[in-house]
């Protein structure tokens, strides 16, 4: 079954209401997958999502060090993934990628097409349009 959502963004001011919708779009789903272009926001919505969650921790991309893992004010763990700079999924091995996908925590991972193959069944598809240097469509996708 796919449920879908669309918004709009007209910018960073309203970044925190779209962080909203999507947590409680999402809730229920423990693998989110965030995608679009270069540039798209993606690290800034996760910092946003992040917020919207109570993480008390700084949220930054983890590009070199391919996942971040982050609390939040309830005691939670959120795992914070970007997969850009993966060359070989075997790599994922050696971090234990199935492990963190198993855990029951969230998991926002950005670049997920490098490695498609390990996506679990059930994850919801968060996907950056570009329109403008501040306007953005997000179209979320739950897959079950």
């Amino acid at each position: 079954m796919t449920t879908e959502l669309r918004m709009e963004s007209k910018g960073l001011n309203d970044l925190e209401i779209v962080a909203q919708q999507i947590t409680a779009f999402g809730r229920g789903h423990k693998i989110w997958l965030l995608m679009g272009q270069m540039g798209a926001g993606k690290t800034t919505l996760s910092k946003a999502i992040c917020s919207d969650l109570g993480v008390i921790d700084l949220v930054q991309s983890p590009t070199f060090s391919l996942v971040n893992e982050y609390l939040t004010d309830k005691g939670s763990t959120i795992y914070h993934f970007d997969f850009y700079r993966i060359e070989d999924i075997e790599e994922l091995a050696n971090i234990g990628i199935e492990e963190y996908f198993d855990s029951g925590n969230l998991c926002l991972i950005e670049w997920p097409e490098k490695i498609s193959e390990l996506i679990p069944d059930e994850y919801m598809k968060i996907f950056i349009e570009v329109f403008d240097d501040k306007s953005r469509v997000i179209k979320l996708t739950k897959h079950d």
